[in-house]
C-alpha cells in the first residue's frame, strides 16, 4: 500500500511539473493561422527563393537535396541560374554559408536545421506552420539585445530580423488594463516605424509563400499522401459495400 502512496504521489507531482511547464509557455501572444499554399507551385517557387536567399546564409536544410526541387516545377537549369549559391552540385543537400565555428560566436549557438522545422514546432498554438508564420511576421526593435531585435513569439531570440529591409521597422503597442486587481499589457497591434520594401499585406503574403515552401519541404511527398489517401479511402468504400451486400447473399437462407 506505502508503494502504492508513493506511486500516486509521484505521478501527481509529474503531471504536476508538466502542467506548470505547459503554462510557462502557454505565455506570448496567440499563433495567427498560416495559409496553405502547398498545392500551389508559384507560390513554393517563390518561397524556395526567398529560402535560398535569406534563410540559407546561416541556416542549413540537410535533408533536403537541391534537385527535390524540380518537384515544384523548377527546372534543373533554373536551379543552377537562381538557387545554387552554397553548392556546385545539384544532387548536394541544402548548407548553410556561414561557418558554424562564427555563427556560435556570433548568436551564442549555431543556427538549427530547417529541414523539418515546419513539423517541429507544432504545439498547444498550432501547426509548426503557424508557429513559423507568426514568428517571421513579429520581430521588432530592441536595442538591449546584442542583435538588436527581438521577437514576440519567441522572446529574446538569439536571430537577427534577416527580413527587415522587406518588412521595415515596427513596434509593438500595448493596452494596459486591470486583471483581477493587477494591471497587465495587452498587444494590440503593430506601429509602422520605417517601411519596408513592402508593403505589411505584401509581406505577409511573402511570409506566407515561404512557410508553405518549409512545410512541403519537411514532407515533400504531403500531398502525393494525400492523393493517395483519397483513393485507398474511396475503394475501401467500395469494397465495404460489396462485402456487405455479398454477406447479406450468402447468409440469406440462414435464419
Amino acid at each position: 500500500m506505502n508503494n502504492f502512496k508513493k506511486f500516486a504521489l509521484g505521478l501527481l507531482v509529474a503531471l504536476g511539473m508538466t502542467a506548470g511547464v505547459q503554462a510557462a509557455g502557454g505565455g506570448g501572444i496567440a499563433w495567427d493561422k498560416a495559409p496553405n499554399r502547398t498545392n500551389d507551385l508559384g507560390a513554393l517557387q517563390h518561397g524556395a527563393k526567398l529560402f535560398a536567399n535569406y534563410c540559407l546564409n546561416c541556416h542549413s536544410a540537410a535533408f533536403m537535396r537541391i534537385n527535390r526541387l524540380k518537384d515544384i516545377g523548377l527546372s534543373e537549369q533554373q536551379i543552377k541560374d537562381n538557387l545554387l549559391f552554397t553548392s556546385d552540385k545539384i544532387g548536394d543537400t541544402m548548407k548553410a554559408a556561414i561557418d558554424p565555428k562564427q555563427a556560435k560566436e556570433w548568436f551564442g549557438a549555431n543556427p538549427p536545421d530547417l529541414t523539418v522545422i515546419a513539423r517541429a514546432k507544432a504545439g498547444h498554438g498550432g501547426t509548426g506552420a503557424d508557429y513559423l508564420y507568426t514568428y517571421l511576421r513579429t520581430f521588432y526593435r530592441d536595442d538591449n539585445r546584442p542583435t538588436g531585435w527581438n521577437n514576440l513569439v519567441f522572446t529574446n531570440v538569439g536571430m537577427p530580423h534577416v527580413l527587415w529591409e522587406l518588412q521595415g521597422e515596427r513596434k509593438p503597442v500595448y493596452e494596459e488594463i486591470e486583471e483581477h486587481g493587477h494591471k497587465v499589457h495587452v498587444f494590440k497591434g503593430w506601429e509602422q516605424v520605417k517601411p519596408g520594401l513592402m508593403t505589411p499585406a505584401q509581406y505577409d503574403d511573402a511570409m506566407a509563400d515561404l512557410v508553405s515552401y518549409m512545410q512541403w519541404m519537411a514532407e515533400p511527398a504531403q500531398n502525393t499522401r494525400v492523393r493517395i489517401g483519397v483513393w485507398v479511402l474511396l475503394f475501401l468504400a467500395v469494397f465495404t459495400f460489396i462485402a456487405w451486400r455479398l454477406n447479406a447473399a450468402f447468409w440469406k437462407d440462414i435464419k
